[in-house]
C-alpha cells in the first residue's frame, strides 16, 4: 500500500474513531507517516477528508453501480438486486454512517457528495428513459426528477436504518423500498 492509499486509511479510522473529527498529526501518526507528508499529498485537512470521501463513494460506484452485471432474468430484478447492494454496503462499511449522516453537510464532503450524485442522476435517469421505451416501467413523469427522488427516498431509508440499533433486517428494508419504487414505476406485469 502506497503513502496515499495508507493516508486514506488512516483518515478514515481517525474519522470514525473521532465521530468526524481528525487531526493531521494523529494521521500521520496512525499512517507512520511525517505530518509533512500528509499535507504534501493533500494540501489540507479538508483535501484529506475529500480523499477520504472519494474513496468512499468509489467504492461504493464500483460496488453498486459501475461495471456491474447483475445476473437476473429481468429489469426489475436486477434493480432490487442493486437496492440490496446499495444497502449491504452502508451495513458494512464502517465509515457510511459518518459519511452520510454526520458529516453530510461538511463542505469538503458536499463537493464530492454532489459529483457522485451528479453521475448517478445522470446513469440512472438513462437507465428510466431505456425501462420506458422498452416498456418495462410505464411511469411517464420526468426521468430526472423520478431518479433524484428515488436516490433520495432510498438515501433517507438507509439514514433511517444506520442510526437505529438494531438495524432492520437488510432484506426486508430492501423488500420495502423495493416495493415502494416498483409501484411508483408501475413496472409492467410479465
Amino acid at each position: 500500500m502506497g503513502n496515499v492509499e495508507n493516508l486514506i486509511e488512516a483518515a478514515q479510522a481517525e474519522l470514525i474513531a473521532g465521530h468526524g473529527q481528525l487531526e493531521m498529526q494523529s494521521v500521520a501518526k496512525r499512517a507512520k507517516v511525517s505530518v509533512g507528508l500528509a499535507y504534501h499529498h493533500f494540501g489540507s485537512k479538508a483535501g484529506l477528508i475529500a480523499a477520504v470521501v472519494e474513496a468512499f463513494y468509489q467504492a461504493l460506484d464500483e460496488a453498486v453501480f459501475s461495471h456491474i452485471h447483475w445476473p437476473s432474468e429481468t429489469w426489475a430484478k436486477k434493480e432490487r438486486g442493486r437496492i440490496g447492494a446499495y444497502i449491504a454496503f452502508h451495513y458494512a462499511h464502517p465509515f457510511a454512517p459518518l459519511v452520510i449522516g454526520a458529516m453530510s453537510r461538511a463542505p469538503e464532503v458536499l463537493d464530492v457528495e454532489k459529483a457522485f450524485t451528479d453521475r448517478q442522476l445522470a446513469s440512472g435517469a438513462q437507465m428510466l428513459t431505456e425501462a420506458r421505451q422498452s416498456g418495462i416501467i410505464s411511469y411517464d413523469a420526468d426521468t430526472y426528477l423520478t431518479i433524484a427522488l428515488m436516490i433520495g427516498g432510498i438515501r433517507q431509508a438507509v439514514i433511517g436504518a444506520l442510526m437505529q440499533d438494531p438495524r432492520p433486517d437488510p432484506e426486508k428494508l430492501t423488500n420495502e423500498i423495493w416495493a415502494f419504487m416498483s409501484a411508483a414505476l408501475r413496472i409492467a406485469k410479465g
